[in-house]
């Protein structure tokens, strides 16, 4: 994001929202098993801002969306109930929740709250079927969700990669801005965008080398090191002829010989594991010498960015590799921003915090790659 781009976008201290109908669109979409939430990092972070609102006396119209929506059964298997239940419990008051997100009653329902009531309306993503009006940012749906409020807060950093109705269209029709966790994040994320300390290390794992292939080629243009592990190391490491078995790597040839020709143009900045954990002939991890080889490379860096874990670390059998690399990484005493719900998750399993841990996903490694998000530029 260049610098007049950042000046001309709102931050919600730059509204004055006091006494007014606030649209804000969070990111909810929590890990869930059954009704339980696993993980209610994502709720937590919205509370200052959701604070920063209620202590201003506004009337607080929350929208989210909640996993993928492709059926009729999705509409009601993926209901934002549970989250309004934990929201309350952390706000310490009632949020009052609605089973639909769009229509008269919706409305009708909104209006008659009042200032000071917190309401959260049912999963955006219910209005991509049978049409996909969330996500092909339908206009006549913004429309609507601007309808209920005076002004729109985006403090979803999460889902900004995409822009939707609700994350981007809303814009469009009234006063708007960013909230303080998006404001938090763009903040801290800045340093791996522009004026980035050197040696920059770079930490990529996870399964699909598909996915992150694009930000992959960015940060190697940039960074100084790029420490590999999970299905990223394996396609890595098939891609030079090892044989990795059924272990999970990328079957892509055009993919393989793209990482071929990485491996040829940025030698030595390529680090690949050199020891593993294998159980019946796949790799779920790394070993000591791989975690021995990354340690000297972390030290010698100013700045290190994680994405992505070693190898299969929900499984305690294979824990060594992520557990010890957040060891290393804390005791370097280098700056660390953590990025990804996967990483961030293995970090509070292992009780490990870092200089910053971002919210996103891929919004973050989205955000990193090019400067700016889909959902962002319609901030301004």
């Amino acid at each position: 994001m260049n610098k007049n781009r950042k000046e001309s976008m709102k931050t919600l201290k730059d509204i004055d929202v006091s006494n007014k109908s606030i649209v804000i669109r969070c990111d909810f979409n929590v890990p869930m098993e059954g009704t339980r939430i696993t993980d209610n990092s994502k709720i937590v972070k919205s509370l200052d801002t959701l604070k920063y609102l209620l202590d201003r006396n506004c009337k607080v119209i929350i929208l989210s969306h909640f996993g993928r929506v492709k059926s009729e059964e999705d509409k009601s298997k993926n209901t934002l109930k549970y989250v309004g239940q934990e929201l309350s419990n952390l706000l310490g008051r009632e949020v009052k929740f609605v089973d639909k997100c769009n229509g008269a009653k919706v409305k009708e329902f909104v209006d008659s709250c009042n200032k000071g009531d917190v309401i959260l309306l049912e999963n955006t993503r219910i209005m991509d079927y049978p049409e996909k009006l969330e996500s092909g940012n339908n206009m006549e749906l913004a429309k609507f969700w601007a309808s209920l409020g005076d002004v729109y807060v985006n403090d979803a950093f999460g889902s900004m990669h995409r822009a939707h109705a609700s994350t981007a269209g809303i814009a469009k029709f009234i006063p708007h801005c960013i909230g303080l966790l998006v404001e938090e994040e763009l903040n801290n994320l800045s340093v791996l965008v522009r004026n980035t300390p050197h040696p920059f290390g770079v930490f990529m794992g996870g399964a699909k080398v598909d996915d992150k292939l694009p930000i992959i080629k960015s940060l190697l243009d940039r960074c100084d090191y790029l420490l590999t592990g999970g299905g990223i190391a394996n396609s890595f490491l098939k891609a030079k002829g090892a044989d990795v078995g059924s272990s999970i790597a990328t079957s892509d040839d055009d993919i393989l010989n793209e990482l071929r020709d990485l491996m040829d143009k940025y030698k030595g900045k390529i680090i690949l594991p050199v020891d593993f954990t294998i159980d019946d002939g796949i790799i779920y991890d790394i070993g000591s010498k791989s975690l021995e080889l990354y340690k000297k490379y972390i030290n010698q860096s100013e700045i290190i960015f994680v994405n992505g874990t070693c190898g299969k670390f929900e499984d305690d059998r294979f824990t060594e590799g992520t557990s010890g690399l957040f060891k290393i990484l804390k005791e370097s005493n280098k700056k660390v921003i953590v990025g990804g719900g996967d990483t961030v998750s293995a970090a509070k399993k292992f009780g490990y915090s870092f200089d910053f841990m971002s919210s996103g996903g891929g919004a973050t490694l989205e955000y990193i790659a090019d400067g700016t998000l889909a959902a962002l530029e319609w901030m301004e």
